[in-house]
């Protein structure tokens, strides 16, 4: 005779797995944050909403505000989040790249050293987030060729809708001289309904004589 009523249900061993797997990639994400970046911090509504991958959350967020107001704590933070629910709601870990775009630039130049841009590129277009920091503090490299391969980065993400998380001094409508004219239509699009305005003082200077 079975001592559980009809009413009581046994825990989905799966629950667990995918609990302990959460827990694991969210643990291993913040190990990679930057430290000054790792404590919590009170979000901004629409990033804690798309952190929480709410149903009426946009699907890529573009954090914006003067500098120092907190927009890169910000985006590690909301990541992490995402993370976790990412893993919550599909059951697998996402492969997430972040990226400085000073970096990723560099990166995406014809004579990088160290990456190979059609590599990266197709790298880039298939993660399931890429993260960009500060954008505006980039050089378009000459001849365009940083311009090309974002077109195609972008391009890819915004029809196959893969978010994209962005953090920039200035609007999306503002980053043509940035990233050109053709990437710059397609961010637009994609951050329709995510752009965050972040507001305050300069934390930086918060211990400043």
């Amino acid at each position: 005779m079975h001592s559980n009523s009809d009413d009581e249900q046994l825990p989905d061993p799966r629950d667990s797995v995918r609990r302990e797997r959460r827990e694991d990639a969210v643990a291993g994400f913040l190990k990679q944050t930057p430290v000054i970046y790792q404590h919590d911090i009170d979000l901004h509504p629409k990033a804690a909403a798309w952190a929480a991958r709410e149903a009426t959350a946009p699907v890529s967020l573009f954090l914006t505000g003067a500098i120092g107001v907190g927009k890169t704590h910000t985006a590690w933070q909301a990541t992490r989040g995402w993370i976790g629910e990412y893993i919550a709601t599909t059951g697998r870990q996402p492969s997430v790249e972040t990226w400085r775009s000073t970096a990723l630039f560099d990166a995406l130049r014809p004579d990088s050293r160290d990456y190979d841009g059609r590599v990266l590129t197709a790298q880039l277009q298939r993660a399931d987030l890429l993260y960009i920091d500060d954008l505006a503090a980039a050089r378009v490299s000459p001849g365009g060729w940083t311009q090309e391969r974002l077109y195609e980065l972008f391009d890819e993400r915004y029809i196959n809708r893969r978010p994209v998380l962005i953090t920039c001094d200035v609007l999306p409508s503002q980053t043509e001289h940035i990233v050109g004219e053709r990437v710059q239509s397609r961010l637009r699009e994609m951050f329709r309904g995510g752009v965050a305005l972040l507001e305050g003082n300069d934390r930086r200077a918060g211990g400043a004589q």
